[in-house]
């Protein structure tokens, strides 16, 4: 067993410069690190090009995952060097580069399309993906502001639903939506202008727009909208964590779709 203990290594070099979303960009990869998250990979067939593994951590990895990633590509690095690699407080000594492998074709065949539209913390997106995982959805629209899907704090918090979902990038969202509403979709988008409510409608053929932390939907494609909804507060506080917010809207849709099913 070969195990790099030099910094300058190129694989380490690659797996350091992964950190960078344009890197990521042109090298169609991103990383993953973490027992449960890698089991994760394994089942859902992502496309595992590399599995970096700490020397002095490997007697602490589950023998049934050992047994499963021997059949890929495995790299052993010193304590030392996985250290220089790991993105965690409490590292579990195992890392796996991964191809991006997504469609850039939206498909019609869902009941409702979810868009990010300039959407920053990567908390939040990776909920918002773990949300419309939980619904059944198979894709998300992000506009070309939206922060990376990519970026490992986002991965970790999608809990494995990154391989689940198409992640579709739009370099024009206003261009997208118009596309999506030729084919028989409507724009619904969430705003305090309106008397309408999350319950007032129809969740058929709908593109729900989530907008920016701080200014929420941008005002093209507020005026874009053939529907406008708020959700409804009994309280104080006048807006809602834009997680928060897409998980009760999504979760009325599935309230109707249950019923109607």
């Amino acid at each position: 067993m070969q195990v790099i203990s030099s910094k300058e290594n190129e694989i380490i070099k690659h797996i350091k410069k992964l950190s960078e979303k344009k890197y990521r960009d042109e090298n169609n990869q991103y990383i993953i690190e973490g027992i449960k998250i890698i089991e994760e990979a394994i089942q859902e067939n992502a496309q595992i090009e590399e599995i970096i593994l700490c020397e002095e951590s490997v007697k602490q990895i589950p023998s049934d995952l050992i047994s499963k990633i021997a059949k890929y590509k495995c790299i052993y690095v010193s304590e030392k060097i996985y250290k220089t690699l790991t993105q965690v407080v409490n590292p579990q000594g195992i890392i796996a580069i991964i191809k991006k492998g997504q469609k850039t074709e939206i498909k019609y065949n869902e009941d409702i399309i979810v868009v990010l539209d300039d959407v920053q913390d990567p908390g939040n997106i990776g909920t918002i993906l773990r949300t419309v995982d939980s619904i059944g959805l198979r894709q998300i629209i992000v506009s070309k502001g939206t922060a990376d899907v990519y970026n490992p704090k986002v991965v970790r918090s999608t809990m494995g639903a990154i391989f689940r979902l198409n992640v579709i990038e739009v370099g024009n969202i206003k261009e997208a939506i118009g596309e999506m509403k030729q084919n028989k979709y409507k724009l619904v988008v969430t705003s305090l202008q309106t008397e309408n409510e999350i319950y007032d409608i129809n969740y058929d053929k709908k593109i729900i727009v989530m907008g920016n932390e701080a200014n929420g939907v941008s005002k093209e494609i507020q005026n874009m909208a053939d529907e406008k909804i708020k959700i409804p507060m009994l309280g104080k506080t006048e807006s809602l964590n834009v997680s928060i917010a897409t998980g009760i809207v999504l979760y009325e849709y599935v309230r109707q779709k249950i019923r109607k099913d």
